[in-house]
């Protein structure tokens, strides 16, 4: 089979026009090393699906295609036939019809383009191509690709920490609390308000014991603060832990402060670690207030007030809310392990490992 299809002529024209493609793409990658190479295997997997290469010359093709691109270009990677199956996979995934997203920043609109890669064109082709597989290979929805794509670039993820948001599925948490921003606060800033939020929080990085108190929570969190300000999101700064105030002459703390810079807002964070009870919002609400009126510049915009705690009923959490005039979000967080009780109990103390060794 192999023979034939190097005989056909169309064959020969489509490899004569790849290497010349290729040799292009060597040179521009010089200086554009990422984008070139992913707009390379772009129009690769495109030819794939455009040709209908399978159809037209076997089941054998890609693999036929990838020896002889290998032959012709021995010092580049990328073309095992593993990763041409992977190319054509990505195109047909974001080539598929009736796709329509929001707008996203979109800076250019190519008519060479999908119309949901044209909208985010230089984002789409920044993000490395490690990640675009990791991207195709867990998300189906396309929707739910682009967003894990913006978010990659405005965060800078690894590709692990691309795979852990997904499996995380921030993209269903993400904007997902209960609050009052939209009344609470200009059109500017409610939307903004409402992305840095999420439901539920994920605190599976925590090793706490079953029973935990709300003070071992809040350890926990600021001894992994690094962990929970990725959980956070983009744009969080730690301020402090039981941040005290002073209020008509009686001292008050709050749990967890914190500062976002793209809202250039206080943020106050209360934890609970039972359900969701009324009271807990007069209560927060009274810091955001005194946080206006004790640390707030001028150029800072209203504070806002977040309580995490263990569950929920929505329902009396949106009564709740339309009681407050302040802006406040609620939001659940898990925790998926709990160690006994006993826990730290059953681990060696530093007598008991000096005398085994000693033994």
């Amino acid at each position: 089979m192999s023979k034939l299809i190097k005989t056909d002529n169309e064959y020969k024209e489509w490899i004569g026009e790849l290497k010349q493609r290729i040799r292009q793409s060597q040179i521009k990658a010089a200086v554009k090393v990422n984008t070139e190479l992913l707009k390379l295997y772009w129009s690769i997997g495109g030819d794939i699906v455009r040709l209908k290469a399978e159809a037209k010359w076997g089941d054998g093709i890609i693999e036929q295609l990838s020896q002889d691109l290998k032959t012709n270009f021995p010092d580049m990677s990328g073309f095992s036939s593993r990763n041409l199956w992977y190319m054509k996979k990505w195109y047909s995934f974001y080539s598929q019809p009736d796709t329509k997203l929001p707008q996203v920043g979109a800076e250019s609109k190519s008519e060479k383009l999908p119309q949901v890669v044209a909208e985010i064109e230089k984002l789409f082709f920044a993000v490395p191509w490690g990640h675009q597989r990791c991207i195709i290979d867990k998300i189906k929805n396309i929707k739910e690709a682009v967003f894990y794509i913006n978010k990659t670039v405005e965060n800078g993820w690894s590709r692990n920490m691309l795979l852990n948001m997904i499996e995380s599925s921030l993209y269903y948490r993400e904007g997902a609390s209960i609050n009052n921003f939209s009344s609470c606060l200009p059109a500017s800033q409610s939307s903004l308000a409402q992305e840095l939020t999420k439901d539920p929080y994920n605190f599976d990085f925590l090793i706490l014991r079953d029973g935990y108190l709300e003070r071992e929570l809040e350890d926990a969190l600021t001894d992994n603060i690094t962990k929970f300000l990725i959980e956070l999101g983009n744009g969080f700064a730690y301020v402090g832990r039981q941040v005290r105030l002073e209020v008509g002459g009686d001292e008050f703390f709050i749990d967890l402060l914190f500062y976002h810079l793209k809202l250039r807002s206080y943020v106050v964070i209360e934890l609970k670690t039972g359900d969701f009870q009324p009271e807990y919002i007069g209560k927060l609400g009274f810091y955001v207030s005194a946080i206006n009126h004790e640390m707030k510049l001028p150029q800072d915009n209203p504070t806002i007030g977040l309580l995490i705690c263990k569950s929920k009923n929505n329902i009396v959490a949106r009564y709740t809310l339309d009681t407050a005039n302040l802006p406040i979000g609620i939001s659940e967080y898990e925790l998926s392990q709990l160690y006994p009780k006993d826990f730290k109990s059953t681990l060696p103390s530093i007598e008991e490992i000096e005398n085994e060794l000693k033994d």
